[in-house]
C-alpha cells in the first residue's frame, strides 16, 4: 500500500512537472497576401513541378545536370547532412534514458586462504564462479528524461530543416552562378560581334584617311574604340572564368578539372507563382528551424525545473554463484530487488533557480530570433516581388532603347560612308548601341536570378511556366 501510494504521488508530481512548460509557436502577425504580389500569378490552377526540382522550369538541361550534382558532391551539404545525423544520434541517446539499463557480467576466481589467519589451523583453497545480470532504471516520475527527449527531438527537427535550408540555398546559389555565367557568355558573343564591327569601321576610316577623306583624329578615335572593345573582351573572359570556378565549387569539383561549354543563349525567365504568406510560413526551412529551436528551448525550461525534484533509481540483480560443480543449477541462483534510491538537493546557493532563469532567457532569445526570421523572410519575398515586377517593365523599355540605338548606329555608319557625318557621330552611336545591348543582357541575367531567388524566398515553392 505504501509503495502504491508513493507511486501515485510520484505520478501526480510527474503530471505537474510535465505540464510546467506548455508550448505553442510564438505568434507572428502576417497579412493575407504580399503587398508587392498583387500583379503576380497566385497559387492554384497551373500545373506544378516537383518542389525539390524547381529549376526545371528554366528548361535548361545543363542546369538540370548541375543541380543534380549538388546532392551527391557538395561538401557544405554533406556537412549539414552530418549535423542532421548527429542530431538524430543525440535524440536516440536521449530516448535511451527512458529504458532500463541491463548489464551482464561473470567472473571466475580461485582463492587460497592463509593457514596463519586467525582461528585457522590450515590453508583453504576454493573456487568462486558467478554469472549474472543487473538492472538499473531511473523512474522518470518528474519528466526530466522525457523533457530531454522532447528537447532532442526538437533539435533534431531543427537540424533537418537546417539541412533543407542549406540545400535550397545551394541550389539557388548554383542557379545564380550559372545564369551569371550564361550572361557573360552572351556578353562575350556581343563583344565578338562588336569587335568585328569596330574593326570594319577602323578599316573604313583608315581607307578614307588614305584617300584624304578622313582626318587622323578620326582614325585615332576608331583605333581607341576598337582597342577598348578588345580590352572589355579580356575583362569578360576573366569574369567568365571566375563564374565557372564558382559553379565548379558548388557542384563539388576542383575548378581546374571543371569546364562548361560557352553558350550565349539565355533561358527565358518563367512566370513565378506567389504563395500566400501563411504558406511561406509553413514552407521556409529557416522559419521551421527557428520554430523548432523555440520548442527545444521551451523543453529545456521543463528539464531545468525538474532539478527541484529528486532522481529515483531502481536497481535489481539476478544470477548464479557457486564454488564448484555445475553453476547453472537452481540451488546456485541468487537475486536482489533494490536498492530503490532517491537523491535530491536541499540547498545549492540558488543554482537551480539560476538554471531555470537561464533557460527562460534562452527561450526568449529563440522566440525573438524566430520572429526576426519570419520578418526577414517576408521582407525577402516582398523585395524580390517588387524587383522582379519592375525588372519586367525595365526590360520592356530597354528592348525599345536597344532597338533604337542599333538603328541609330546603322544610320550613323551610313551617313559616315556617304560623307554626311564625321566619325564622332559614329563613335557616339556605336557606344550607345553597345551600352544598350550590354544593359539588356545584364537585365535579363538579373531577371533569371530574381526568379530563382523568389523560389528560394518562398521556401522552394515551385514557379509556374
Amino acid at each position: 500500500m505504501k509503495l502504491r501510494a508513493l507511486l501515485a504521488a510520484g505520478l501526480t508530481l510527474s503530471a505537474v512537472s510535465a505540464s510546467a512548460a506548455p508550448y505553442a509557436p510564438p505568434p507572428v502577425e502576417i497579412g493575407q497576401t504580399f503587398k508587392e504580389g498583387v500583379a503576380w500569378v497566385q497559387a492554384g490552377g497551373a500545373a506544378r513541378v516537383a518542389p525539390d526540382r524547381w529549376w526545371v522550369v528554366f528548361n535548361d538541361p545543363v542546369l538540370d545536370g548541375l543541380e543534380a550534382r549538388i546532392e551527391a558532391q557538395n561538401p557544405s551539404l554533406a556537412a549539414a547532412a552530418a549535423r542532421y545525423a548527429e542530431a538524430g544520434a543525440v535524440l536516440a541517446r536521449a530516448r535511451g534514458g527512458l529504458w532500463p539499463y541491463i548489464g551482464l557480467g561473470g567472473s571466475v576466481e580461485r582463492n587460497r586462504l592463509s593457514a596463519g589467519r586467525p582461528q585457522a589451523s590450515n590453508s583453504v583453497t576454493y573456487d568462486d564462479a558467478s554469472v549474472g545480470a543487473s538492472l538499473s532504471y531511473e523512474l522518470d516520475l518528474f519528466g526530466r528524461i522525457r523533457g530531454q527527449a522532447r528537447q532532442a527531438r526538437a533539435q533534431a527537427d531543427a537540424a533537418g530543416h537546417d539541412l533543407a535550408a542549406v540545400r535550397l540555398g545551394l541550389q539557388m546559389q548554383l542557379a545564380a552562378a550559372y545564369f551569371e555565367l550564361r550572361g557573360l557568355d552572351a556578353r562575350a558573343e556581343l563583344l565578338d560581334v562588336t569587335v568585328q564591327a569596330y574593326q570594319r569601321a577602323f578599316d573604313l576610316t583608315s581607307t578614307r584617311h588614305d584617300g584624304g577623306l578622313a582626318s587622323g583624329v578620326e582614325v585615332a578615335q576608331a583605333q581607341s574604340q576598337l582597342s577598348s572593345a578588345r580590352a572589355e573582351v579580356e575583362a569578360v573572359a576573366a569574369q567568365r572564368a571566375q563564374a565557372e570556378h564558382a559553379v565548379a565549387i558548388l557542384v563539388g569539383e576542383v575548378p581546374s578539372l571543371f569546364s562548361l561549354a560557352a553558350s550565349g543563349l539565355q533561358p527565358a525567365a518563367p512566370v513565378v507563382v506567389v504563395s500566400l504568406p501563411s504558406t511561406v510560413l509553413e514552407r521556409r526551412p529557416d522559419i521551421q528551424a527557428a520554430e523548432r529551436r523555440v520548442a527545444a528551448a521551451n523543453a529545456a525550461i521543463g528539464v531545468a525545473r525538474t532539478a527541484y525534484f529528486p532522481s529515483i533509481i531502481l536497481g535489481a540483480a539476478a544470477g548464479f554463484q557457486a564454488g564448484n560443480g555445475d553453476i547453472l543449477t537452481a540451488p546456485n541462483r541468487y537475486w536482489a530487488l533494490g536498492p530503490l534510491s532517491a537523491a535530491g538537493v536541499l540547498f545549492d546557493g540558488g543554482r537551480r533557480r539560476a538554471g531555470v532563469r537561464i533557460t527562460q532567457s534562452q527561450f526568449d532569445e529563440a522566440a525573438a530570433d524566430y520572429r526576426q526570421t519570419v520578418l526577414t523572410a517576408f521582407g525577402e519575398v516582398e523585395d524580390d516581388l517588387v524587383a522582379a515586377r519592375r525588372m519586367a517593365a525595365q526590360i520592356t523599355h530597354q528592348v525599345t532603347a536597344t532597338n533604337a540605338a542599333r538603328r541609330a548606329e546603322d544610320i550613323a555608319l551610313e551617313r559616315y560612308r556617304d560623307g554626311a557625318a564625321d566619325y564622332v557621330e559614329v563613335v557616339t552611336a556605336q557606344a550607345a548601341s553597345l551600352g544598350a545591348q550590354r544593359t539588356l543582357i545584364e537585365l535579363r541575367t538579373r531577371q533569371l536570378i530574381l526568379a530563382a531567388d523568389l523560389v528560394r524566398a518562398q521556401g522552394g515553392l515551385a514557379p509556374y511556366r
